[in-house]
């Protein structure tokens, strides 16, 4: 099986065009109005191309990203670089051990859609929330997005998800799609192929991603054993509370004082 991280360099080039199609802009004011209750400095974990990273900033929010992807980093950093915003720092970096100084902790780390569930091993978890943990001051936030009941999602194969175009229409687009269940790990893996026509060329790019399943009551616990106190568990993107038929699956968390 591959590792969690691996896939996401090959679907840099195409994340925004997809995401477009599916999650849309549809999280970002809610992390706008979170960092909007914050003081200091937030850390995003899995900032990929900046899709979130940037609208935040814009608010006037002093944030850096990491991610591990070195592909998806350059998008995000050609699009701050056009955004001319000095209150935004890219870093390259493993999830699981944060490179930074416990001295100035952060006030709010963010971790968006999904990010936590491409730590396809228990112990990968872990330590990814310890580290969390490790940067945050006492009484900061933990803000966390799930991509909810992936056991759910029917397995298919070869099936068309998306056509469309970019590049000012000059290409054209079609996203072929596979999905597999590993139940026995809990995991869903998707396989993904890209075609890309301009003119007579084209050109296939193939990967797989994998995610872990992870339940609300799961998260949860794991935060508790880590030092967090739950604060919030909201089903949508306006605050709606959560329930396990919920769309979306959104956790608060703050850091406890001892």
């Amino acid at each position: 099986m591959a590792e969690g991280w691996q896939g996401w360099d090959e679907y840099a080039d195409f994340y925004d065009w997809e995401n477009a199609q599916t999650l849309d802009r549809r999280d970002v004011s809610f992390w706008q109005d979170i960092v909007g209750r914050t003081r200091g400095t937030v850390l995003e974990l899995g900032c990929g191309t900046g899709r979130v990273t940037l609208p935040v900033a814009r608010r006037g929010a002093r944030i850096i990203g990491v991610d591990r992807s070195e592909e998806m980093l350059a998008y995000a950093r050609r699009r701050a670089r056009r955004a001319k915003l000095n209150n935004l720092s890219l870093v390259r970096a493993d999830i699981r051990s944060l490179p930074f100084q416990r001295e100035t902790p952060f006030d709010l780390v963010m971790a968006p859609y999904g990010i936590l569930q491409s730590l396809i091993r228990e112990s990968d978890l872990k330590a990814a929330v310890a580290s969390v943990a490790g940067v945050l001051r006492r009484g900061g936030v933990f803000g966390l997005d799930l991509v909810p009941d992936l056991p759910a999602w029917r397995e298919y194969r070869d099936q068309v998800r998306f056509r469309g175009t970019r590049r000012g229409g000059r290409s054209r687009i079609t996203l072929v799609e596979s999905v597999r269940q590993d139940r026995g790990r809990g995991l869903t893996i998707f396989d993904q192929q890209y075609i890309e026509r301009r003119g007579r060329e084209k050109s296939t790019r193939t990967f797989s991603l994998v995610f872990r399943t992870i339940t609300v009551p799961q998260m949860t616990r794991r935060l508790e054993r880590a030092g967090f106190r739950v604060s919030a568990v909201l089903g949508d993107y306006g605050g709606k509370p959560w329930d396990s038929r919920a769309d979306v699956w959104l956790i608060l968390a703050e850091k406890r004082s001892g």
